[in-house]
């Protein structure tokens, strides 16, 4: 892989209800870090992030928009679901709502955004059901969506799909990773090409050798 920075960049969304740890999710993949009490996401949020696919023998520089999950910013973040290639579509597993309304999310993205998207269901804040010795009883919540009712769901609207924490940060970069995984393979096909899919670029062979890292960034888009 020398004088390759990344073999791709690919556009990935992430939608769903306000306060289901959209942001703490990127947070997470780009730091590394937990974001408690994150502040409501006005319109959209930006991070990127290296990631390898070793068994790809490719290196994929992810570009994330967080998008806001209330109904006044809806028209601005649909303009952001045009050219993405990704989509992680984010409930909290101890709110039934959230769930619930995941389907207008999709219905949203399915709509605005490229037919050949390819979309993950995430249930997050597992931890917050998961009695730990980190957390106090009095913030232990009951789950709303079992795993199952969720992955049937997932199965019948051809997702994929994971359960996840943000917090802890159980199967976070699992979750960017299955759908790019899904993404190369898509590129592999065909379906998606570097000419006309405006959330796929491939990136162009460059003289120097680099030394990789698999760091974050953050910033505006490039």
């Amino acid at each position: 892989m020398s004088g390759v920075a990344w073999h791709y960049v690919i556009k990935f969304i992430i939608t769903g209800d306000a306060a289901v740890g959209k942001s703490s999710l990127l947070v997470r993949l780009t730091d590394q870090r937990f974001l408690a009490n994150p502040d409501p996401t006005l319109g959209v949020e930006f991070g990127s992030k290296l990631i390898t696919i070793a068994e790809e023998n490719k290196i994929v520089k992810l570009q994330c928009w967080d998008t806001a999950g209330t109904e006044s910013f809806r028209s601005i973040t649909r303009s952001y679901y045009r050219g993405a290639a990704g989509c992680l579509l984010v409930y909290d597993v101890t709110s039934r709502q959230s769930f619930t309304n995941a389907r207008t999310w999709l219905a949203d993205v399915r709509e605005h955004a490229d037919p050949h998207l390819t979309c993950i269901l995430v249930g997050n804040k597992v931890d917050l059901c998961t009695p730990s010795s980190d957390t106090p009883a009095s913030a232990n919540r009951s789950r709303e969506v079992s795993t199952e009712e969720a992955e049937l769901w997932a199965k019948e609207e051809g997702l994929l799909f994971v359960e996840a924490s943000a917090k802890s940060g159980e199967n976070v970069e699992a979750a960017f990773e299955t759908a790019t995984r899904d993404i190369l393979g898509k590129i592999q096909r065909g379906v998606f090409n570097d000419d006309r899919s405006p959330g796929v670029k491939l990136s162009k062979p460059k003289n120097t050798d680099l030394t990789l890292e698999e760091s974050s960034s953050k910033g505006g888009c490039c």
